[in-house]
């Protein structure tokens, strides 16, 4: 799940999110011991290519065409623990990579929905590399047209991709990144339901597209956008968001590390964090007041998008109904739910969005926003924490994932 206000054109979150679940199965063993390697990568909050994205959290990843060392390095690509797989903008690119055809030879497209937006492009193959963490092979989307191969041909999205009417997020200026980095607790953007024999009908998340247009299609798992971080020869059994606490009226960025594996090395362990199992989904519950909601904990949105203001008794800004502008800060409490009854309570803060977006600061951890029947804890929550997101059946020392801890 992925949402954004921009503090130029705010989009206010009307949709609800696709839930691309990649579950089932057993356990996957854990492997014996790698050998020890560096298995972190710098992030920052800051206000991401665009000048306007508050609370983005931003990385650079390193693309390569599969098995050598021509390579795109691709900064400010956001960290979105609410999605799975690697959405590159093609115009950040500079190398051809090889397309991903379906079993007819047509090539793949990929219809990446997400709260307040939808990315379409070709299904691609690169080699990932984040820090001295890489990835073979992995299948990956070229945001926007004519993406591989300079085929500017490549067809636009089909109705079935656009007619959530959502608009496109196909540019930088549109995204307010150069791409997303999806390692949510799946392995896979879609999952079983996406692969042959899946859900009926075909989730218009894949599609088929000979030169006479796209249709959606059943895509094998090993075909399907993927979770690098499974992927990677150690360090693969989830990761790690370690920022530090930042100020009530914000802070102009916030420095910290995206760190590989839970339990694989020194710098990963969970100590006393609380693990909180999710559902098929991907969501645990949320309990606020007496309104109990599906919830997850998600660092590509960038506000706590949370209830609505009836509810939450909060007024709403009178210059844009996306943010919560109380008179002066509120500072409330909610309870989260794991699918095992796992509950721990949150208590967070409010303040007014307008105040604080015109300070110019780029990191926010009292910024709120309205979403009805659902409650994302978004970047504000990461600040001072670190948070776990272990990947669907691969073992930790607690049980596999999908989990949240913190």
């Amino acid at each position: 799940m992925r949402r954004k206000v921009l503090l130029a054109a705010a989009l206010a979150a009307t949709a609800a999110a696709w839930a691309g679940c990649g579950g089932g199965g057993s356990p996957l063993p854990i492997n014996p011991p790698p050998p020890v390697v560096n298995n972190t990568v710098p992030v920052q909050v800051t206000l991401g290519p665009t000048g306007n994205y508050v609370n983005g959290l931003f990385v650079t990843v390193t693309i390569c065409a599969p098995g050598t060392a021509q390579c795109d390095t691709i900064p400010n690509v956001l960290v979105d623990t609410g999605s799975f797989g690697l959405r590159i903008l093609a115009s950040q690119t500079t190398l051809n990579y090889p397309q991903i055809n379906d079993s007819n030879g047509n090539p793949l497209g990929n219809c990446g929905t997400f709260a307040d937006s939808f990315v379409w492009g070709p299904v691609a193959a690169a080699d990932v590399i984040l820090g001295n963490e890489k990835a073979s092979s992995v299948p990956i989307q070229l945001i926007g047209q004519g993406a591989i191969n300079g085929n500017a041909n490549f067809p636009p999205p089909p109705a079935a991709c656009t007619n959530s009417g959502l608009p496109p997020n196909d540019t930088v200026q549109s995204l307010g990144a150069n791409g997303i980095l999806g390692i949510g607790v799946f392995r896979h953007d879609c999952g079983a339901g996406c692969a042959p024999g899946g859900a009926s009908p075909i989730p218009p998340v894949y599609f088929s597209c000979p030169s006479t247009g796209c249709t959606a299609t059943y895509v094998d798992l090993a075909d399907q956008l993927q979770n690098p971080v499974w992927l990677f020869p150690q360090d693969n059994n989830g990761v790690m968001v370690n920022l530090p606490s930042i100020p009530a009226q914000g802070d102009t960025t916030s420095a910290g590390t995206l760190t590989f594996g839970i339990d694989t090395q020194s710098d990963n362990g969970l100590g006393t964090a609380q693990v909180f199992t999710v559902d098929s989904n991907g969501e645990m519950t949320t309990t606020f007041k007496t309104t109990t909601v599906p919830s997850v904990i998600d660092t590509g949105s960038n506000l706590l998008f949370f209830l609505d203001s009836a509810t939450t008794g909060l007024p709403l800004c009178s210059s844009n109904n996306a943010f919560y502008c109380p008179t002066s800060t509120v500072n409330l409490s909610a309870t989260n739910i794991g699918a095992a009854k796992e509950t721990g309570t949150v208590n967070f803060s409010v303040g007014d969005a307008e105040t604080l977006f015109n300070s110019g600061n780029a990191a926010f951890n009292d910024v709120g926003g309205p979403s009805a029947g659902s409650f994302d804890w978004g970047m504000p929550f990461f600040f001072g924490r670190k948070v776990f997101f272990a990947i669907n059946t691969l073992q930790t020392p607690v049980g596999p994932g999908p989990y949240f801890a913190y």
